[in-house]
């Protein structure tokens, strides 16, 4: 499937409403690989977004669901994190929400890939069992798995996997590992990690995680990848779902790093440091989704207060290099950047 794409980028399923289908159909049209995002979605908006999407096109796209965790937290310190944020919350005149675990409507999500016989399913968060891995296969389904460590790699083959989407902790928005407080490859660095990971399973691989440019694109293929995915580099472009203020936020000079926190949903995350993630990342405790589910309604004021100190400005490290263009204009863009450095090379051999 993968090596079937004219163009070997694909458009990270981004969730929050980032990934819209007008997004995924704009890369696909472009000889790429849109996804749709559907976490944080009823499985009924996530079918309507399918819909939606095949209306723009008959290209292949993919769509990506979160694999439940578990729910076993130190609830005395989701507790008193609530007591913490409570101040935040009234001054934005909102109430947290109720700190829960659920599953993000899992099974049904799962009927709607079944019956809308999805081209690409891709897993977050975890790895789901053999048998859903071979229905969706025999339903004509390509199944990825997205990964952050050897281990995890080994895991998500040993399942049935087609392919793995290799994470590095460079990437914005969530760390996807399997569990949340995992962390003992939280300093490889892509290169390093798509390296463990070629030597250790003979599956195809796609790089994800600080992607920006072809030049960037190039050296992950040379690297053993058969695609790079890429979110950030998308989330200027006008059919991204994103906030206006986190579209900006991208070149606001008053936002110069990044960081990996837990302050905003309970498992670590990569975004823009603001005053909402200096003051509170020590002590969130590691508690997804209880924490996302109760910081919701503080985000959502926040945006419409026209506020991104309060917001989870998810952003990848080369953040900077994000352009303002048309989704497959930036597609097309960066095949060119990645023929000349083909071309360039090819010079000096």
């Amino acid at each position: 499937m993968l090596h079937t794409l004219s163009v070997p980028i694909i458009q990270a399923p981004m969730a929050g409403g980032v990934s819209t289908p007008a997004l995924a159909a704009a890369v696909s049209e472009a000889g790429g690989l849109g996804f749709l995002a559907g976490g944080y979605k009823t499985a009924e908006e996530m079918r309507r977004e399918i819909a939606a999407f095949r209306v723009l096109t008959d290209r292949q796209f993919g769509v990506n669901v979160f694999v439940p965790g578990e729910n076993d937290v130190d609830e005395k310190a989701v507790r008193r994190y609530k007591e913490v944020l409570e101040e935040e919350a009234k001054r934005l005149g909102v109430s947290l929400g109720e700190p829960k675990w659920d599953d993000d409507d899992w099974k049904a999500k799962l009927t709607v890939l079944y019956e809308e016989k999805v081209p690409v399913v891709s897993f977050t968060f975890g790895c789901p069992s053999p048998d859903i891995i071979a229905k969706l296969k025999e339903n004509g389904s390509f199944v990825v798995v997205t990964v952050t460590s050897t281990e995890e790699a080994l895991i998500a083959k040993q399942a049935g996997a087609n392919a793995l989407c290799v994470q590095g902790p460079e990437a914005g928005g969530h760390r996807t590992s399997f569990r949340n407080n995992a962390a003992s490859h939280e300093n490889s660095s892509l290169p390093v990690l798509l390296q463990q990971i070629r030597e250790a399973v003979d599956i195809p691989l796609i790089a994800a995680g600080g992607i920006m440019s072809g030049r960037d694109i190039a050296a992950v293929l040379a690297a053993g990848a058969c695609a790079a995915q890429l979110g950030t580099a998308f989330l200027r472009c006008p059919e991204s779902g994103a906030n206006p203020l986190h579209k900006n936020a991208l070149i606001d000079p008053q936002f110069q790093v990044t960081a990996v926190t837990r302050a905003f949903t309970g498992r670590p995350a990569r975004g823009l440091v603001n005053r909402f993630l200096t003051e509170y990342d020590k002590l969130a405790p590691a508690a997804y989704p209880h924490i996302h589910h109760m910081t919701k309604h503080l985000r959502k004021a926040a945006a419409q207060a026209n506020d991104p100190q309060m917001m989870s400005l998810w952003v990848g490290q080369g953040y900077r290099l994000a352009k303002d263009m048309p989704a497959g204009e930036l597609v097309r863009l960066l095949m060119k950047e990645v023929k000349e450095v083909v071309e360039g090379m090819n010079r000096l051999l």
